[in-house]
């Protein structure tokens, strides 16, 4: 972008149409460059992914919302700090809400020949958890895809997406998508 951002984004009553938009999948490994070379780790999930409810027509671009994850018992917990994380002695795990903010798109800095979903979720993790399950909760649109003249300034750019987003879903309009129903129903269509 060439000028300042915009510091919240979305109407202040809350989302308006066509959002919410909902989907999930499965994590996946991605091309690997979240954590490795941008420090910005990412949930990757399959493009049909987006083909759930019918959304694959979302333009591409940097999307905002709420994720919920629903880690397998033999996954390491999120950090040892994290006082909002529950751990379960029972069989039945509780899925895990987290804000996130999404690329949806070809990544032309890096000149993708396949379209992705790439997830940030807005947390610190101990370990990956690749074959969880993550439902999404699309509440608005950041911006567009744009390419870059440096890493760096991709990586300020990323940097500055979580905090809109952040910023964003602090709304109490927004911020009542936590307790969404998709959210928190991982029953058998997964």
């Amino acid at each position: 972008p060439s000028g300042p951002r915009e510091p919240i984004v979305g109407p202040d009553a809350g989302p308006s149409p066509p959002y919410p938009v909902r989907f999930g999948g499965q994590v996946i490994k991605g091309f690997g460059r979240g954590s490795k070379e941008l420090g910005i780790p990412t949930a990757n999930i399959p493009l049909s992914g987006l083909s759930i409810g019918g959304h694959d027509d979302l333009e591409s671009g940097i999307y905002y919302g709420w994720a919920a994850l629903l880690l397998p018992p033999s996954t390491s917990p999120p950090l040892a700090s994290d006082i909002s994380y529950e751990t379960t002695t029972t069989s039945s795990v509780e899925p895990q809400i987290y804000p996130m903010v999404m690329s949806i798109g070809w990544n032309p800095f890096y000149k993708n020949t396949v379209r992705s979903v790439e997830v940030h979720i807005i947390h610190e993790f101990a370990a990956d958890f690749y074959g969880a399950d993550i439902h999404l909760v699309i509440l608005g649109y950041i911006r567009p895809e744009y390419d870059y003249v440096s890493k760096e300034s991709l990586i300020d750019d990323i940097k500055t997406d979580i905090e809109v987003a952040k910023r964003s879903l602090g709304r109490e309009a927004y911020e009542r998508y936590k307790e969404d129903g998709y959210l928190r129903d991982f029953g058998e269509e997964e």
